[in-house]
């Protein structure tokens, strides 16, 4: 793809918008980059893209800018809605995701993983079987560095292991992963998707672009996932995480085999999973048949699985303060993904929820809270609708801080219990993103903890 002497636009100046502008301008483009945020609100690194020539427009968008464009990278952020999008679209200008950008640059292999839920554990953890393997393993996309910020130097022999979120994927048109996973789905995103049936198109642009060559490894208990990956013409691989089966990946017993492309091979054991739940011995199910299909030896996937410890804000184990477990699952950004969380403790919890509703059904949660939670420690915009769903079933203590919450849910916890952040919706109202509630849960457990030790 040549970009010398064009003119691009790259809106949305998070981290992807950042990388995006800065290849951009190291290719040879003239590169425009505009956010509606002000110098203020924006990372201090976008002012360093000036540097690089890169030209901004902040506080506002030029519709002059983008109709005049030669192509037009767009943020996963930034919805493709957006009014000047449309003008500069009618005006013939291309218009394309970060994510589509990074691959028409990038050199080497892909392996691509979506879902709702599991996408972070499932990215890092094929990327660490792969690199166990050895060679030239890239792991970004939504999780890490974003795809334009890891291209760089990247040859026919480098693999490059992507997490990617429907709102990468719906600006894609060429994007062809090699092994492309879809963990599972559920309703999420609906405050920027029109309709669920609009999200899993969003998602299922993952297969899109596969031929014959290529494999869809996708989850056999999810009826939407099946549907979904028959629009694509890759080779299916399904994975059974809750039953043992007569091709596919599976559990048989305690051994996660692969029986595909005309082998049975047994992969790891389940006492190898480091990580707490069903669901993400799931995902390493998941992650070790991508990269067996990816050509990772047997044993290089089981050293691997032996010693992966998980993705930080991923039922992360925080702390223990006086018998009472702590931990941050902060990438619990709907409704099914805080119902796994609750799933994966078999004693007491008492989740803290709430944030940015988005999305989905809290009352959904009530069979696990009725089974073993003891409260609901609720913040942020969304605490009306969680009483409303679950003051029946369990107390819902309302919290105007992430200090007031995690406080209160050592008060009312005993020993044996576990407190765990499992917000059910998305950060915006009260931090700037998932990972910065997940510090934020987590400094005040450590000052806690400190406070107590005295």
């Amino acid at each position: 793809m040549e970009l010398e002497g064009k003119d691009v636009v790259v809106v949305g100046l998070a981290r992807s918008g950042i990388a995006a502008a800065s290849l951009c301008a190291r290719r040879g483009a003239r590169v425009v980059a505009t956010d509606r945020k002000g110098p203020g609100e924006l990372p201090p690194e976008v002012m360093n893209l000036e540097k690089e020539g890169v030209r901004l427009e902040l506080g506002g968008h030029r519709m002059e800018t983008f109709t005049s464009a030669s192509m037009i990278v767009v943020s996963p952020g930034v919805p493709s809605t957006m009014p000047e999008l449309q003008a500069a679209r009618a005006a013939g200008v291309p218009v394309v995701a970060e994510l589509e950008l990074g691959y028409r640059l990038l050199k080497g292999r892909v392996a691509a993983i979506t879902g709702t839920k599991g996408k972070s554990t499932t990215t890092a953890a094929l990327g660490a079987m792969l690199r166990e393997a050895g060679g030239d393993v890239r792991v970004g996309g939504n999780i890490g560095q974003a795809v334009t910020g890891i291209v760089a130097g990247s040859t026919d022999a480098t693999t490059f292991v992507l997490e990617v979120s429907s709102f990468q994927l719906e600006g894609t048109d060429t994007f062809r992963p090699h092994v492309a996973v879809f963990l599972n789905l559920s309703a999420d995103h609906l405050d920027r998707h029109a309709s669920f049936e609009e999200y899993g198109q969003a998602k299922a642009r993952i297969f899109a672009n596969q031929g014959p060559d290529d494999w869809a490894v996708v989850n056999a208990d999810d009826p939407a996932v099946l549907a979904l990956s028959r629009q694509g013409k890759a080779r299916p691989v399904a994975f059974h995480p809750s039953a043992r089966a007569a091709d596919g990946a599976f559990f048989d017993g305690n051994t996660a085999r692969l029986k595909a492309a005309g082998k049975d091979e047994a992969l790891f054991e389940r006492g190898d999973v480091q990580l707490p739940g069903d669901h993400l011995a799931s995902d390493m199910l998941a992650a070790a048949s991508a990269a067996r299909l990816m050509g990772a030896p047997v044993d290089a996937i089981r050293r691997a699985v032996r010693a992966y410890t998980g993705v930080e804000h991923v039922l992360e184990r925080v702390a223990e303060i006086g018998g009472v477990r702590f931990f941050n699952d902060s990438k619990a950004t709907n409704v099914e993904a805080a119902l796994k969380s609750l799933e994966a403790f078999p004693g007491v919890v008492l989740p803290i929820m709430g944030g940015r509703y988005k999305g989905g059904d809290f009352a959904d949660l009530a069979p696990a809270l009725r089974a073993h939670g003891k409260a609901v420690l609720a913040i942020g915009e969304a605490t009306p609708r969680i009483v409303a769903a679950l003051a029946a079933v369990v107390p819902v203590v309302p919290c105007d801080s992430m200090r007031e919450a995690v406080e209160r849910g050592l008060a009312l916890a005993t020993p044996g219990d576990t407190v765990v952040l499992a917000p059910a919706c998305s950060s915006f109202d009260m931090f700037e993103d998932y990972a910065a509630r997940g510090r934020a849960f987590k400094d005040e457990v450590r000052r806690l903890a400190e406070t107590r030790r005295g």
